[in-house]
Parts: structure tokens; C-alpha cells; sequence
């Protein structure tokens, strides 16, 4: 007989052991030198030893009872280890059916039989999901959608009538389908590739009190189980780590009504797909990584979009939202016009990237701009809202006045950075007697920075040299037969001269190095400045002056 594996917990688990939260966790780990270490997982999920951080918790009087709902999540990880999703599944069963399926131990099936007769299965079901939610860490991130991202999708779904049809295409275990509009009333209709997790989503909500709720496994993309249903309301998080959606089977398929998606963009097929599912006067709300808004394989799809009129809204929600990184997230919003001309002339774009992820979702009036669908086709069919509501939010007259400004001064300052030149003695004066870099690096008069040498001696003029580099007859040298130029720090050969004269030499050289990074400058702000006008002028923020 074998012994059991001792149970392991994350940080978040021995912050509800403790009563305590996650952030106190983390400082215990700081502070003590004595706290249990990492057991498993990885350096951004460790795991713990559970009976070890017990034995913790009662030397330094923090800890409590082990709660039952603790015991039955613990009973499960160790008889299903990273299936999870498996043992909430067959728990659920359980609850719902009465009847043990083969992986339940006796063990889990005591604990969830005495939660379910103190807090319902509802509450047990629910209360699985949210620990399984909180502890993904690794694989299985497909399966669970964060509640921050369900948060920002229920209140931007607003109110569901209760006749209303709601579709999720990717649901996972049933998390944002189960969320959105009242729990009795709405049809719900889900499907899932992994099967464990669609079971798990079905009998989560026979167990929750859902009607008309229905679930079923299969590729959504390859195996439409729901080809014929149009929907109210489509909210869709779709999985992003599947590279391959299937475009080779699907390139002829009908839903690709704005363009066939390339194999780089499987968020777009998602996307296209719950619209075929709308119904007229519908919409759709799809989570949708930052990149997908800006990605130049997707501009061809994104300028269909705002052509027709379907796309309404894009909202950048607060970094941190997403549960697997901390990249900002995206809503797109959809809805498929009643009728010829129901279609929208603007989008509106909403930046709350600065908020906090778990402040208010409404925007102030800074955060937000109405955008002419003109606006948005040009060359890029750039989506991201902050670049548009910057945008409309900028003051054309103060920022070209700023910038006038700086170019006068850069260009008053350029014509005085030259330096004053006189009639030199021509080439044999500067070519009698010179040195190779390479044999002042061995007398230690050089070191090979990056990316150019420099004096490590004050007989050499570190300006001096480098403006020496850049002559004609080095750079000739330091020129390949592509026309790719690198300074040659060995083969270049610089005149000899007194200290005096190279600082004199140098000094010169340093002044043209900042006429040229100043003029720079100037042709930077000339374009910026042009640009600012032409667009100022074009949209009546700026008018010539008599």
C-alpha cells in the first residue's frame, strides 16, 4: 500500500486557512525565514505543503480549523491532481444526481455531502468554481473566465429581458454564460471543446436554478452544434492558445461574412462566428486580446466591420483584468442591424486602461470619444481605443502654438551649433603621420566600448578619435561592399597630434555631432507640426489667421 501524497495548497488557499488575505500571505513569506517553502508548482504558483503550513499557522497562533469546504477542495487535489475540472464534474454529479462516480473517493464524497446539507449544492457547486477559478494558474486557463472580465461584461450587457436568447461558443465551465441577465427566464446555450468542463457547465446550472440552459461539447468552430441558432445576446471568451483554429477545413465556410481570417488571427474567426449566431437587433460581446485591435493581418476584417456598421463599441478595460496576465484586455461590442440604414455611422471608443481593475466601469467623459467610422479606414484600421480618444480629446491650437515654438528655437539653435571653419592645409597635412587604433588599444590608450572606441588616457581626446572614425577615408574603410557601415575600431587610422590640437579638433567634431542630432530634431518637429496642421485644419480646430 502506497502512501497518499501529502495535499498541497496555493497562497490564496492558506489565506482563507488563515482568514487572512492573499496580501498578508505574501508578506508572511517576506518576513519569516521560517515559512513552509514551496512544496511544487512554479515560481509564480508555488504550491504548499498543506499539513506544513498547519503546523506554521498554529506555532505563530494564526491559523484556525481547517473548514470543511478546505478539506473536500484538498480531497480532491489529491485524488485528481490537475484534472480538476474532472473532480468538480463528477462532484457535481453527486449533488445533482445522488450517484458516486468511479474517481470520487469516500473521503470527497463525505465532505460534499455534509456542505451540501449545511449550505445547499448551489452554494457547493459555486463555491468549487470560484476555487477553481483562483487557483488556475498553469494549463486549463481556457476553461475559466476572471471574474474581473465577468464583472465588465455583465455591466456592459446591461439589462436581459428574461425571454431573451443568450449564447456563449466557448463557455468553458459555464462562468460568463451562467453570469449575464437573471438567472430564471433567459434561454442559455453553450458549447465547449473540452468535455469535462461542459458537463461540469450543465450540471452547474441544473444545480444554480437556470432554466433552459443547455450545453454541449464540441469544436464550435469545426462542429457547429448550434448552427441554426440565433441569438439575443452572444458573450464569448475565446480560447487564445490553440494556435490553430482550423482555417485549412474552413476557408469556404459561410461565416466568414468579413473576410477569411488568417492563421495568426483565430480571435477574428471567433469573433465572426458569434456574429453569425446574432440575431437582427442582436449583439455580441467578445473578449478580445489589446493586439487584435491594431495586428496587420486582422486589417482587412477590423475595415469590414466599421464599413458596415456592426462594430459599436470597443472598450479597453483596466490592465489586471484578465486572470492569466496582466496585458490590458478588450470588449468588443457588436450588434447585427434590424434593417437596411440600422446600421451606426460612429464607434464609440472607451480608454479605462488607466482605472483600477476593480474600480467603476463607467467612463468619465475624458475617457471616451465618438468616432466617424471615415476616421477609423485608413491604412491601419487601428482600433485601440486610447490612440482615438487621445485624439479627440487633444487641443489643436495650444499644441501648435507649443510646437511652433520649440521648432523656432531648435532652428535658431542649429544655424549657431556650427562651428567656425577656416582653410585647412589640406590632405598630406593630416596623412604624414597617423596610428592605427589597434596599436593604441596595446599601448593602453584605448578601450573598445559599445559601440565605439574610447580614450582611457588623457593623451588621447575621446571626441578626437571618434570624429576621426567618421572621416572619409575610415569610413570608406569601415563601408562593406553591401553599404553597411560600421566604425572599425582595429583598421582605422587616426593623425598624430598634440593634446592641445586634438581638443581643438575635438571640440569641432563634438559641435557637429549636435548639429546633426538637433537637426534631427527639427525635421521630427517639422513633420509634427505639418502633420498637426494639416489634420487641425481638415477637422476645424484650426483656421488661418487674417
Amino acid at each position: 500500500m502506497t502512501d497518499t501524497p501529502a495535499p498541497l495548497i496555493t497562497g490564496s488557499e492558506i489565506a482563507r486557512l488563515a482568514g487572512v488575505t492573499r496580501a498578508a500571505v505574501s508578506n508572511w513569506r517576506r518576513r519569516y525565514d521560517d515559512f513552509p517553502a514551496p512544496a511544487g508548482g512554479g515560481v509564480n504558483s508555488p504550491l504548499f505543503d498543506l499539513s506544513e503550513v498547519q503546523a506554521w499557522l498554529g506555532r505563530q497562533r494564526k491559523g484556525q480549523d481547517v473548514s470543511l469546504d478546505v478539506q473536500l477542495w484538498q480531497a480532491l487535489r489529491g485524488v485528481y491532481g490537475d484534472d480538476m475540472v474532472g473532480g468538480l464534474a463528477d462532484v457535481a454529479h453527486l449533488l445533482a444526481e445522488g450517484e458516486t462516480s468511479a474517481g470520487l473517493s469516500a473521503e470527497v464524497v463525505g465532505f460534499a455531502r455534509e456542505l451540501a446539507e449545511s449550505s445547499g449544492a448551489a452554494e457547493v457547486v459555486n463555491a468549487l468554481a470560484e476555487r477553481f477559478t483562483d487557483s488556475v494558474r498553469r494549463a486549463g486557463s481556457d476553461q475559466v473566465t476572471s471574474p474581473r472580465i465577468v464583472r465588465a461584461a455583465r455591466h456592459f450587457a446591461g439589462e436581459v429581458a428574461s425571454d431573451a436568447t443568450l449564447f456563449d461558443p466557448a463557455c468553458g465551465i459555464g462562468t460568463l454564460l451562467l453570469a449575464i441577465g437573471p438567472e430564471r427566464g433567459p434561454t442559455r446555450r453553450g458549447q465547449e471543446s473540452d468535455a469535462r468542463s461542459a458537463r461540469f457547465a450543465q450540471l452547474r446550472a441544473d444545480l444554480t436554478g437556470h432554466t433552459d440552459v443547455a450545453v454541449a461539447t464540441g469544436d464550435s468552430l469545426r462542429d457547429d452544434h448550434w448552427a441554426e441558432l440565433r441569438a439575443d445576446l452572444v458573450v464569448c471568451d475565446p480560447p487564445v492558445s490553440e494556435p490553430d483554429w482550423g482555417r485549412e477545413d474552413l476557408l469556404l465556410d459561410s461565416r466568414w461574412e468579413f473576410g477569411i481570417p488568417s492563421r495568426a488571427e483565430g480571435e477574428l474567426a471567433w469573433l465572426q462566428h458569434a456574429y453569425a449566431h446574432t440575431a437582427p437587433g442582436g449583439r455580441v460581446l467578445m473578449v478580445m486580446p489589446a493586439s487584435v485591435a491594431y495586428r496587420k493581418a486582422g486589417r482587412r476584417i477590423r475595415a469590414e466591420l466599421v464599413r458596415r456598421g456592426v462594430l459599436t463599441q470597443v472598450t479597453a478595460l483596466p490592465s489586471g483584468t484578465a486572470a492569466s496576465h496582466a496585458l490590458p484586455v478588450h470588449l468588443w461590442h457588436l450588434r447585427r442591424p434590424q434593417a437596411l440604414g440600422d446600421a451606426v455611422t460612429v464607434v464609440r471608443m472607451v480608454d479605462l486602461t488607466a482605472g483600477d481593475p476593480d474600480g467603476s466601469l463607467e467612463p468619465d467623459p475624458g475617457q471616451l470619444a465618438e468616432v466617424p467610422l471615415i476616421d477609423l479606414l485608413d491604412d491601419t484600421v487601428d482600433l485601440t481605443p486610447g490612440r482615438h480618444v487621445e485624439e479627440s480629446h487633444r487641443d489643436y491650437a495650444v499644441e501648435y502654438q507649443s510646437l511652433r515654438r520649440e521648432l523656432t528655437e531648435q532652428v535658431r539653435m542649429l544655424a549657431e551649433l556650427l562651428p567656425a571653419l577656416g582653410t585647412g592645409e589640406g590632405p598630406s597635412s593630416l596623412e604624414g603621420s597617423t596610428v592605427s587604433v589597434a596599436d593604441l588599444a596595446r599601448a593602453g590608450l584605448v578601450e573598445y566600448a559599445d559601440p565605439e572606441p574610447v580614450s582611457v588616457s588623457d593623451q588621447l581626446d575621446t571626441d578626437y578619435l571618434q570624429g576621426f572614425l567618421r572621416s572619409g577615408a575610415n569610413t570608406r574603410r569601415s563601408t562593406s561592399t553591401s553599404g553597411t557601415f560600421r566604425i572599425d575600431g582595429k583598421g582605422a587610422r587616426i593623425p598624430q597630434m598634440a593634446i592641445t590640437d586634438q581638443r581643438r579638433y575635438g571640440a569641432a567634431f563634438r559641435a557637429l555631432q549636435d548639429f546633426e542630432e538637433r537637426a534631427r530634431r527639427v525635421v521630427e518637429l517639422s513633420r509634427a507640426v505639418a502633420g498637426l496642421a494639416r489634420d487641425g485644419l481638415g477637422n476645424g480646430a484650426l483656421e488661418p489667421k487674417n
